[in-house]
């Protein structure tokens, strides 16, 4: 049973064809804000010549909010379009699994207004806290663990005055690690911070 993984949640484009714990096929480029050009033609080209996939697997975030979007939207329109089910999985979760084997670690990525997604890790994906959003400063006061992983490890050592940042993007290919339930979740984004507008009183 063959998944199609969309990974767009930051600055990396990555699809992946999975089978349980194999690797059918990836294609992972480092695109910026290029995720609504590439990744229809990326899929294209991942499934080209194979059978349609069983499955889809979506990055719901937290991340860049056009990317997750982008993500899901084309997730749910392939999974419409083939009568799959779409689930998600948390782009820091996906980290953390990448950096497994390195006992308590941290992982932070950018997030809205100058702020970090941060959230701390035990082996292999065990959550020591809750996913949170917060400034350089903050987060380097709510982050012990070390090393850090992810897009934003450098702001959040440089914050803390030292440690171990290891840059690191998530990979679409990476999602046939993920314990079942935590590639189980609704294909929804997970936005990690509360929104800015506010309904007036």
């Amino acid at each position: 049973m063959a998944t199609l993984v969309i990974d767009t949640a930051t600055a990396a484009c990555s699809v992946a064809l999975i089978e349980s714990d194999r690797l059918l096929a990836n294609i992972h480029e480092i695109v910026g804000r290029g995720h609504a050009e590439r990744l229809v033609p990326m899929i294209g080209e991942l499934i080209e010549r194979r059978e349609r996939p069983d499955a889809v697997l979506v990055d719901v975030g937290p991340g860049s909010f056009t990317g997750v979007r982008v993500g899901l939207a084309a997730a749910r329109a392939f999974g419409l379009a083939w009568s799959v089910p779409v689930k998600g999985y948390s782009s820091l979760v996906l980290l953390a699994r990448m950096a497994a084997g390195q006992g308590p670690r941290a992982v932070a990525i950018p997030g809205g207004h100058g702020e970090l997604f941060v959230q701390r890790f035990m082996d292999p994906v065990t959550p020591l806290g809750p996913l949170v959003s917060l400034a350089p400063a903050e987060a380097a006061r709510f982050v012990h663990e070390d090393p850090v992983f992810g897009e934003g490890a450098a702001a959040l050592t440089t914050a803390r005055g030292g440690g171990t940042a290891v840059p690191l993007l998530p990979d679409a290919a990476a999602a046939r690690w993920l314990p079942a339930d935590a590639a189980n979740l609704p294909p929804r984004p997970i936005y990690g911070r509360a929104p800015d507008a506010r309904l007036p009183g």
